[in-house]
């Protein structure tokens, strides 16, 4: 809880100065905005974290949601397919990939690395291919499939209602299922795990599965908020928001730790620096310097209390 509150605090800055810059900061346009694309992001960040706990790491993610971004509008308004099944299909491909990841690293032995890596070059060309590096888009039909984007109940825009929902089954998985329990001993230590009667390969493959499903998701909901998907570029880059989110939200690269609650408000720091930026009249060219310093310091001061926490229990 200690590391959460650190987080926290940090976000309570960042939100603080700037607002003290620039009031408009916390219109209610502005922070509804701030929420809609902090829910977007933070579905991908919740499937990295559960990787990232198992000390993997997947930097396939942008790829998947520029392939299942494209996949759906050609499906529904290219090939006519009724909404459900096109949805059941493309969330299904994303699933295929997830278990793909996980038998290739379990089975085959590759590294993490180097099969999600692949998995961004592969996914990217097939999504390339597939539409003739033509957009995609849905028209002025799919109005109550765009709600999933633009919804917004109760005046909460939904794709936030939709990750505090995945939000609170993913912390009730981690932290009060057995599943839970087995990412986090193989996190820590996955042969002592194995050795624990823990079906190490299974625990492995179904985390690569998650972060590909909610990839899948995510790359749906991307494209119904812009309404026209562009192959090369739809997801570029998502999969080091959703991997910075997760590490500034206190998963160790390491493995073994990680929260839900802290993933979200590295998520939701990650966004707000964004905004900032742009609201403040920061050059846009400096965008990825000021939140990858950040995001820096803020895992070197999270590191620095967790060392002199360790001395202290060693005194002790």
């Amino acid at each position: 809880m200690k590391r959460v509150a650190g987080i926290f605090g940090i976000l309570v800055a960042v939100v603080m100065l700037t607002a003290l810059k620039n009031p408009q900061f916390l219109e209610v346009g502005n922070l509804s905005n701030i929420a809609r694309w902090t829910g977007l992001y933070g579905l991908l960040t919740i499937g990295a974290a559960f990787v990232i706990i198992t000390g993997g790491i997947d930097l396939s993610i942008g790829s998947v949601v520029g392939l299942t971004g494209v996949l759906l509008p050609m499906l529904l308004v290219g090939s006519g397919w009724p909404v459900l099944p096109a949805l059941l299909a493309v969330l299904g491909l994303a699933l295929f990939i997830g278990w793909l990841h996980g038998v290739l690293i379990t089975k085959v032995r590759v590294q993490p690395f180097i099969v999600t890596l692949c998995g961004l070059f592969v996914y990217r060309g097939l999504a390339r291919y597939i539409t003739g590096d033509a957009t995609q888009g849905y028209g002025t039909g799919y109005d109550g499939l765009k709600l999933l984007a633009k919804g917004a109940p109760f005046g909460v825009p939904m794709p936030f209602v939709l990750l505090i929902g995945t939000a609170l089954l993913a912390g009730w998985v981690l932290n009060f299922s057995v599943f839970g329990r087995h990412l986090f001993a193989v996190g820590g230590n996955e042969e002592a795990a194995r050795y624990s009667g823990v079906n190490t390969d299974r625990t492995v493959t179904m985390t690569y599965m998650i972060s590909a499903l909610l990839a899948g998701i995510g790359g749906i909901i991307f494209g119904l908020d812009v309404n026209s998907v562009q192959p090369s570029g739809h997801g570029n880059f998502y999969e080091l928001y959703a991997i910075a989110g997760a590490v500034l939200g206190g998963c160790s690269l390491r493995g073994g730790t990680g929260t839900i609650l802290g993933v979200l408000i590295g998520t939701a720091i990650v966004r707000v620096l964004y905004n900032a930026i742009n609201i403040l009249g920061i050059a846009t060219q400096l965008e990825f310097a000021v939140i990858g310093l950040v995001i820096l310091l803020g895992v070197i001061g999270d590191e620095t209390v967790k060392r002199l926490g360790a001395r202290r229990a060693a005194r002790i």
